[in-house]
């Protein structure tokens, strides 16, 4: 079945085949920078028909955090930055040392550069590398969470506070008492309270907590037998400041209610945790890192189990794939991101496509490009 759309101010082709949803697009979008810019290289030629442009170019931007406050989306990302670190399999050329805070008052409209939101000198504590980020609203103030490594480059999650969804953001003296890894991506639920969902192995360091304390010469990857390791979620304080509760693990399932196992890279957890909810259910989605797709399960608690589902989003140009889903006025939409910019993998720019939800509660496959990766 095909349905025309317009998208971004572009007309879109969404062709139905089973549980999969393709996007065929070829459009621009439009940026007022009121931060520092820096150049980017030019885009690369899409060889692979591409569903979707970059949302902003003047900047190399990843792990987008979509929300809508006030009736406006706003974007945490990623800053990516070529600071000339050596690529290695626990991620040391992610050197990333800021946040812009993008926003948009439509899917379709010019995207807002607001400058640095929070540097990493401004982070007492910090040591490098400032990963994926996650900002939530409550209490009149606005919360910027974000996984850095300390001086015993450890990755720890710290929170900073600002009166503006843009920031500036200034950050609490400390991380956040018992945290630890990467990917804090926080939900609010109808009845106010608050939820943080984090983790990641390989470079998240996940791995090397498995009895509870950090373990500097543990493991560089995950086990290759048993269960996989499960990210982390817990309730947070009212002052947003700090945990409620003891951190718990999360359980994914497969259809006949066992966890799935370390050897299934297919459909396992690696990082990138997101939380939405929809008709009354949970959508736990990540990502399955060296597989390279975001995949959903879904449960009935805040806290699961969730019983695994499917794929949201194939594989994107780029090794990372990292995403939030966002409703906005009456629609569902994916961020995400890919190296479409740049052709190179730690340096990153997101983008955004409509996310649809089917009838039976299931989320339709999205493929990023109309033609296969090779």
């Amino acid at each position: 079945m095909e349905t025309k759309i317009t998208f971004r101010g572009i007309s879109l082709l969404i062709v139905t085949a089973t549980a999969s949803m393709f996007f065929y697009s070829c459009g621009s979008s439009s940026v007022e920078n009121t931060g520092e810019v820096n150049d980017t290289t030019a885009m690369k030629e899409d060889t692979l028909g591409a569903i979707s442009r970059p949302l902003v170019s003047h900047i190399y931007t990843a792990d987008p955090s979509a929300h809508v406050f006030d009736g406006r989306i706003y974007i945490y990302p990623s800053h990516d930055i070529d600071s000339g670190v050596p690529e290695d399999d626990l991620g040391s050329h992610f050197d990333m040392k800021d946040y812009h805070v993008l926003s948009m008052d439509d899917v379709e409209g010019k995207v807002t550069d607001h400058g640095v939101a929070l540097d990493i000198k401004d982070i007492p504590w910090a040591g490098r590398q400032l990963w994926a980020p996650d900002a939530a609203f409550n209490n009149g103030h606005y919360y910027l969470y974000f996984p850095v490594k300390d001086k015993e480059d450890t990755f720890r999650i710290g929170v900073a506070v600002s009166d503006s969804p843009v920031g500036p953001f200034k950050a609490e003296a400390r991380p956040i008492d018992g945290s630890y890894s990467i990917d804090p991506a926080v939900f609010k639920d109808d009845d106010g309270k608050h939820y943080m969902y984090f983790g990641g192995i390989w470079g998240g360091q996940l791995q090397r907590w498995s009895n509870g304390k950090y373990d500097a010469d543990g493991s560089k990857t995950e086990p290759s037998e048993g269960p996989a390791l499960r990210p982390r979620v817990v309730r947070l304080s009212d002052n947003m400041l700090s945990f409620a509760e003891p951190v718990k693990e999360l359980d994914i399932l497969d259809e006949q209610g066992k966890r799935l196992m370390s050897s299934d890279h297919d459909r396992r957890f690696f990082e990138a945790s997101w939380m939405h909810k929809y008709n009354g259910k949970y959508y736990f989605s990540y990502s399955t890192g060296d597989t390279h797709r975001i995949c959903y399960a879904v449960g009935d608690s805040p806290y699961g189990p969730f019983t695994y589902k499917g794929v949201i989003l194939n594989p994107v140009l780029g090794w990372t794939n990292h995403h939030s889903v966002v409703e906005f006025n009456g629609n569902w939409y994916l961020f995400y991101h890919d190296s479409q910019l740049s052709g190179k993998t730690h340096l990153r720019n997101i983008k955004v496509t409509a996310l649809r939800h089917e009838a039976d509660g299931s989320i339709a496959t999205i493929n990023p490009y109309s033609k296969p990766l090779m």
